[in-house]
């Protein structure tokens, strides 16, 4: 596989786990790669930090900076000092180092994007890690209620939605928070924007109910890939088919485009229904095995990676 050329400018949004899988990909074809996080996490070390400083929840972020590390010495070393999690009876229980060094800098400098850009220098990440917004942003889901068949109930918290069966809708509070000017201006610029895979109401829609990420990526000239998951998410997603969720993104954002779907085969149950769905929307699905044939549900960066260069022209 012959990688595209260096700097071939793409974007990749999402979350957690999800936008790490897509990192770890990606930063093997392209220097110019912009990373866009969603800022929702309320629970945890990076609920604890956003609550008692009033910043962004850096979790999320921290996966990213971590995602973002080469393969050497130097990389993979501090990949483990920033997901490396404290154990102790104290008030330091449960903390991530990353997320104390995020705070740390954007507790000095006032300024979360310039707080990242340090800690990616710091660690020589292969590509920028952006809040999809300058403020912290809540998750407010709408479900089935269980115990009143046709009533719906309310949950508020990215937590609290991630593991709620039955959704509808989200929404975010504030309802137009501001998108960070960075993350725009890299969306603007590429060449290829890629969403998921991730948890689809936390970590891929929130970015397309922040109404100027909408705008953008609804107007970019750039490639949309949406990568799907390998499973689905007990709790926000279960009982989805891949369409499904899909039908999710342009029910919330109806003016996306979509040009490339990548699914692998063994997630797929009916890839025609699938493939027909995308070609609704003028894309094109990639049936692709992405899989880790090693970890259940994890995408393997390896063949990602390879199903990404197929889709930014490589041959």
């Amino acid at each position: 596989m012959s990688a595209p050329r260096p700097e071939f400018r793409v974007v990749a949004l999402g979350g957690g786990h999800g936008l790490a899988a897509s990192l770890s990909a990606l930063r093997r074809l392209t220097t110019q790669l912009t990373a866009i996080v969603t800022v929702a996490d309320n629970g945890g070390s990076s609920g604890r930090l956003r609550e008692e400083f009033g910043v962004l929840p850096p979790g999320d972020l921290r996966m990213a900076l971590a995602a973002l590390c080469g393969d050497d010495r130097w990389g993979q070393t501090w990949a483990r000092v920033l997901q490396h999690r404290f154990t102790s009876t104290g008030e330091l229980d449960g903390h991530s180092m990353g997320n104390l060094l995020i705070v740390s800098l954007w507790d000095l400098l006032g300024d979360h994007v310039l707080g990242l850009d340090w800690v990616g220098g710091l660690l020589g990440a292969r590509g920028r890690v952006l809040p999809m917004a300058t403020t912290p942003i809540d998750i407010t889901g709408v479900a089935a209620d269980p115990d009143s068949p046709g009533r719906t109930r309310e949950v508020r918290g990215q937590v609290e939605v991630a593991t709620t069966a039955g959704l509808q809708e989200v929404t975010l509070d504030p309802h137009d928070p501001p998108a960070c000017p960075e993350a725009l201006a890299a969306i603007a610029d590429a060449e290829l924007v890629v969403l998921g895979p991730g948890s689809w109401f936390t970590s891929v829609l929130p970015h397309l109910l922040v109404p100027e990420l909408r705008e953008a990526l609804c107007a970019t000239s750039a490639r949309i890939v949406v990568t799907m998951n390998l499973l689905a998410q007990p709790g926000e997603t279960e009982g989805y088919a891949p369409e499904d969720h899909l039908a999710v993104l342009h029910r919330h954002a109806p003016g996306l485009r979509i040009d490339t779907v990548i699914a692998d085969p063994t997630a797929t149950p009916d890839a025609d229904a699938l493939g027909a769905y995308v070609r609704t929307w003028g894309g094109e699905l990639a049936l692709v095995d992405v899989r880790d044939p090693a970890l259940d549900g994890v995408h393997d960066p390896g063949k990602l990676a390879a199903a990404y260069a197929r889709v930014m022209g490589a041959t």
